[in-house]
């Protein structure tokens, strides 16, 4: 039978163990209260720069994409981050949407035809040549990858839709080096009339793929379009003078050739009208004539 003594020592023990585990369910606690703090400040940093992609790219050329989930985070791309994906090969023909855009046309045009669209052989690529009032740039339109973009280019400049219009925006911040052309009105805001959908690189990207929404280089030399989201292509497109980086939601369909880049060099020295890195170029650029050769 045991004494008081044992008694008192069995009760002391006791009351310690339990004063252990409520300081232990104490600190789980005051753990579990940091982590989600922690959790908390990530999620809104992920937003802020979410955001800050969304609407800082381009004044006229902002995307949209799914937010992010779970899901994302185990999402395995086949694409290199960072790193533009290699091209996929499409099939001979193709066919393309022209839907009509909420806005109507800023300059009288008729939409492009929308099927058998060659991309291979010597529809590969197509030459167009752009006089400007500042010197020519000679374009080589990339088909095999881009060929609704092309189509659509091409259709449009048959029909004198880039003649007499002006590039209305350059950019020279660090990330970003581009003219952009192609809205008769001036404003940012102008097109065709119609819109279509984005092709390579966007078109590489499974759905759900994070990497859409990260930046990879758009190069020196590169001919894209702008945007107002995916699938809001219309006739604006930019000129790449300076290596840049964008997220892949821009369509590359063609490259400028050295002359082009000499002309693009000469009015980019001039400067952007008002001293700033975003706004119309200080000399005045106008699209005297867009001519497929």
């Amino acid at each position: 039978m045991p004494t008081n003594e044992q008694r008192r020592a069995a009760a002391k023990r006791k009351l310690e163990r339990q004063v252990e585990r409520r300081e232990q369910k104490a600190r789980r606690r005051k753990q579990m209260t940091i982590a989600g703090s922690i959790v908390g400040v990530i999620v809104v940093v992920a937003a802020v720069v979410g955001v800050y992609f969304l609407t800082n790219d381009d004044n006229d050329t902002s995307t949209t994409a799914a937010d992010s989930t779970s899901a994302n985070d185990e999402f395995v791309s086949e694409n290199a981050p960072g790193q533009l994906p290699e091209p996929k090969a499409k099939p001979e023909t193709v066919s393309c949407e022209y839907p009509a855009s909420a806005q109507p046309a800023s300059k009288p045009n008729n939409p492009p035809r929308a099927d058998g669209i060659q991309t291979g052989g010597d529809n590969a690529t197509a030459s167009v040549s752009v006089t400007t009032n500042q010197g020519n740039l000679g374009l080589t339109l990339d088909n095999a990858h881009a060929p609704c973009t092309v189509n659509s280019f091409i259709s449009l400049a048959s029909q004198g839709y880039f003649d007499g219009t002006t590039c209305h925006r350059m950019t020279s911040s660090d990330s970003l080096k581009v003219l952009q052309c192609g809205d008769p009105t001036s404003t940012g805001t102008g097109g065709p009339g119609y819109q279509y959908a984005n092709e390579y690189p966007t078109d590489q990207y499974a759905e759900g793929d994070p990497g859409v929404e990260a930046p990879v280089p758009y190069q020196r030399g590169v001919l894209a379009m702008a945007n107002a989201g995916p699938g809001t292509n219309g006739s604006q497109f930019f000129i790449v003078y300076g290596d840049s980086q964008l997220p892949p939601q821009y369509t590359i369909f063609g490259t400028v050739d050295e002359t082009g880049l000499a002309t693009l060099d000469k009015i980019a020295a001039a400067g952007i009208e008002g001293g700033g890195q975003d706004g119309p170029p200080a000399q005045p650029v106008q699209l005297t004539s867009v001519q497929l050769d």
